[in-house]
């Protein structure tokens, strides 16, 4: 129970025996560092009620709650706020129900409630993975990891864009250019593999368009005309028919992205326990179609094709099945959305983590899928998010400037291992042990600095910035963890029983205000689909830790009770910045 829970029912009932007016809610914030108190009490939404001016009102409901709340040591009055002081017992009580539990901020799901399906990555097999996938796989993950810690099931999904034109392009390139490669004959993974066809297809249209224009034919007919564009499109009409050549090719190169892809997962540590295909799904939808223009929700135009009218909503006609009969994403993505919940009968919610470009399709999806019925789509959210620049500039995948997942990876390795060579503190690691040390360090600088963002503001990533062992950087939470750890390795004394300290000192005090913020913060980030909320929060955590670490001695406090509490204390903002990190899918490093 949070401090502001505990204290609810007492300032209620202070109004009921004062004033004889019953109170729906109290609000509450923190306290200003330059006033004494621990938490607030905003008292003006009460003036009126009570007829009172804000230091009478308060003072009376500070008097009720010395004298009847335990917990209540003093309190002041500035303005409208009335400053409440919680004695030291209280926080030593909540420290002491807290220190041994490993899942101390976690909520068991209960098994009778809905699930919540979270789809992200979903990338195309026709390149590898790149920056923007990065955040759009770290924002799902742990978005989903979150959800799970509040007390949902979660379960973890993608929908793979593995056909059309544009898959068709690496496969004609390969069938032209590539002289029977493979991942096995180039040394490369399959994903860059067919990533450089799809290069290598733009760079040969892009000759024949402009051959094209000096024969005399206009930018737009060059484009259209094309032998190479024309033999894609061919070669997709192939697949739709369900040509076995093409269709075995096909196979054969998504497989390799496929393996490329899992590699990548694997080195930025995301998972799934799903996955769907755009060539499985792209079919569906079209049965509810019909179930909509049976039931007046969609209307047929003269030439056959599909419509939905939301102008009522403040939005427009929005196609679903074109005049031949053929769906568009928005009826595959009907169908996926239905086929999911089919698939997973205890899913009641989605969370779709895609760019903000998209963010019009969405209202229209979820709102198609409310006009039809559906009680889920009451819980749909669209995590929409910004878009990720380098100080180079914007990528573009077809002219192959997009900065690559995994050479991106790699070079906040290198970065990391550069940085913690010249701070020079590796004495007595192994060679293994700073290879895995760089990459902990160099991944959770990158992690860390896009997570700590909001989702929905565009980021310029800096990784010289990000690497940084001081201020809000991974490097910098991680080193306080790692510094923890050192302290615990060197307490010589049994530090387990429970310590019979009575008081505290004022930074033990705020050090212990931040950790029970911690559930609340768990169940704001999930609600709010919020990593930021919780990367910020272990950052304020680990600021007051070294704080109180400049303020206190700790292992030469000459007093062994205190000294107890205090490697205790240490140990438990240890376990909370490790438990916060594991949400954001970084990992700590023991030394450092």
């Amino acid at each position: 129970m949070t401090l502001s829970q505990t204290l609810t029912p007492s300032i209620k009932n202070a109004i009921q025996v004062l004033f004889d007016i019953s109170i729906d809610k109290v609000e509450f914030q923190a306290t200003r560092k330059e006033f004494e108190g621990d938490i607030t009490m905003v008292i003006f939404p009460l003036l009126k009620i009570t007829k009172s001016n804000p230091v009478e009102l308060g003072n009376k409901i500070g008097n009720y709650l010395v004298e009847n709340v335990v917990e209540v040591s003093g309190f002041n009055v500035v303005s409208g706020f009335l400053n409440i002081v919680i004695s030291d017992a209280y926080y030593l009580n909540f420290f002491n129900g807290i220190k041994d539990n490993e899942q101390y901020g976690f909520v068991t799901p209960n098994p009778e409630d809905k699930a919540v399906m979270v789809e992200y990555s979903s990338p195309n097999t026709n390149k590898p993975l790149h920056l923007g996938h990065v955040r759009n796989n770290l924002l799902g993950y742990s978005v989903a990891e979150i959800i799970k810690a509040s007390g949902k099931k979660v379960y973890k999904t993608q929908i793979i864009n593995d056909r059309g034109i544009h898959i068709c392009k690496s496969m004609l390139a390969w069938q032209k250019f590539g002289k029977d490669q493979s991942p096995e004959s180039t040394g490369l993974k399959g994903d860059k593999l067919v990533g450089n066809f799809y290069v290598a297809f733009d760079k040969a249209y892009k000759e024949e368009i402009n051959q094209l224009i000096t024969q005399g034919k206009t930018e737009e007919e060059a484009k259209k005309q094309a032998p190479i564009i024309l033999e894609a499109q061919e070669m997709l009409l192939k697949w739709e028919a369900g040509d076995e050549e093409v269709i075995a090719l096909w196979k054969k190169m998504n497989q390799w992205v496929y393996d490329g892809f899992a590699a990548t997962y694997k080195s930025m540590g995301v998972d799934f326990d799903s996955y769907y295909y755009e060539s499985n799904t792209y079919l569906l939808g079209k049965d509810v179609v019909q179930m909509g223009l049976e039931k007046g929700i969609f209307e047929k135009d003269p030439d056959g094709s599909v419509w939905i009218d939301l102008t009522d909503e403040g939005l427009d006609r929005k196609i679903v099945l074109r005049s031949d009969g053929t769906a568009v994403y928005m009826t595959q993505d009907i169908g996926t959305a239905i086929q999911r919940v089919k698939d997973y009968p205890d899913v009641g919610g989605m969370v779709y983590t895609v760019g903000n470009e998209q963010d019009y399709h969405f209202k229209v999806l979820f709102l198609i899928l409310k006009k039809l019925g559906f009680y889920w789509s009451e819980n749909l959210f669209h995590l929409s998010y910004g878009m990720v620049d380098l100080p180079s500039g914007k990528m573009k995948s077809r002219e192959g400037t997009v900065v690559d997942a995994d050479d991106l990876m790699q070079d906040m390795t290198d970065t990391a291992q550069k940085i913690s060579e010249e701070l020079g503190k590796l004495g007595g690691y192994s060679d293994e042990e700073k290879t895995k040390l760089y990459k902990t360090i160099g991944l959770g600088a990158l992690k860390y600095y896009i997570l700590k963002v909001d989702p929905k503001k565009r980021i310029l990533f800096n990784p010289e910035e990000s690497v940084d062992f001081a201020g809000n950087t991974g490097p910098f939470i991680q080193y306080t963890y790692a510094r923890i750890q050192s302290i615990i390795r060197k307490a010589d004394f049994d530090f387990s029983n429970v310590s019979t300290v009575t008081t505290l000192h004022e930074k033990e005090k705020e050090l212990l205000k931040q950790l029970e913020l911690f559930p609340e913060v768990i169940q704001n980030a999930a609600q709010n689909h919020s990593p930021a909320l919780l990367a910020n929060y272990t950052y304020d955590l680990v600021k007051e830790y070294n704080s109180f670490y400049q303020a206190v001695p700790i292992l030469g406090e000459a007093d062994l009770d205190i000294k107890i509490f205090r490697v205790q204390l240490s140990k438990k903002v240890a376990d909370t910045i490790a438990a916060s990190f594991k949400l954001l899918g970084i990992n700590v490093p023991e030394r450092m």
